[in-house]
């Protein structure tokens, strides 16, 4: 008589997939590498055929062993939505919430809307973690996360969207560079623009407003981040857009630049939470959208 895998057993294989290296993945399952070792030889002889090559530097999946993994995950994030919809069903409003939200947002954000959640919604324990947009939609997809506070729209494979507010877009030009306290769209400099490098939504967001208006960028002028893009404004190497909740946080204070807002067309980011269509907690997520929205137009 043969058995089927076990979820542990499951959960090993995932947790190799996603890491790369039986150390990381054992230590994600908090087991023992032996254990996590043994439960995955366990599983291969179950199934009668390899699923994962193994040599002293690296671990490569058979083709079979891809599409089990992807299956698996499938199986894993079914389990968990099960046991958080009993969970959700005795209180929506109580438990733990792993939520991502990208570096365009997260210094920016969190601090205006971490004190109305904890007000509003005090048994909600909320778990961050920051990443790319990209790395944030596949924890989405393999459950690692709950939820994401994104800037939309962003293709996630099958995701609700919650739009929340919009956060439009000023440009930020080098000390005593503004040419008034306004800006017509026309007069946007497209060769002095600079942008985030590729990877980055608000890049893509950036671009659009971009083409909105009419202009383009000069894609060779990239920055890591907000910061470094603004430094390179303040010493006059260009313009950029900033979303306007990083200003109205204070990241451009002491850097001298000028940062003034568009007199005609305003382009703007849309800031939202998205989630898996099979998560059944989508009560909790609404409500702790209606608490961003919430504080957000009382700030605005």
């Amino acid at each position: 008589m043969s058995f089927p895998p076990t979820l542990k057993q499951l959960r090993y294989l995932v947790a190799l997939h996603r890491t790369n290296h039986f150390g990381k993945a054992a230590e994600a399952c908090h087991v023992t590498q032996s254990t996590l070792s043994a439960g995955l030889q366990e599983l291969e002889n179950l199934l009668g055929t390899q699923l994962v090559e193994r040599t002293k530097r690296t671990v490569m999946f058979t083709a079979l062993g891809e599409e089990i993994v992807r299956r698996a995950q499938t199986i894993l994030n079914d389990v968990d939505d099960l046991t958080d919809m009993a969970a959700a069903a005795k209180d929506p409003l109580k438990g733990i919430v792993r939520m991502g939200i990208i570096p365009t947002i997260a210094p920016f954000l969190l601090p205006r809307i971490m004190p109305a959640i904890s007000k509003k919604l005090p048994e909600l324990e909320l778990h961050l973690r920051e990443d790319k947009s990209a790395e944030l939609c596949e924890m989405i997809r393999t459950g690692e996360l709950d939820l994401v506070l994104y800037a939309l729209p962003f293709a996630c494979g099958d995701a609700v969207e919650m739009p929340l507010f919009h956060d439009p877009f000023l440009v930020a030009f080098p000390p005593g560079g503004a040419p008034g306290d306004t800006i017509h769209s026309a007069d946007l400099d497209e060769r002095r623009l600079m942008l985030l490098e590729e990877g980055h939504c608000l890049r893509d967001h950036a671009l659009e407003a971009c083409q909105l208006l009419g202009r383009g960028a000069r894609r060779e002028l990239a920055g890591t981040s907000l910061n470094t893009i603004l430094q390179m404004v303040a010493a006059g190497h260009g313009i950029t857009l900033l979303p306007g909740m990083a200003v109205d946080a204070g990241l451009t204070e002491g850097t001298g630049v000028d940062v003034i807002p568009f007199d005609d067309i305003i382009p703007t980011r849309t800031i939202g939470l998205i989630w898996r269509k099979t998560n059944p907690r989508a009560k909790t997520f609404e409500a702790l959208g209606n608490v961003i929205r919430d504080t957000m137009k009382i700030e605005a």
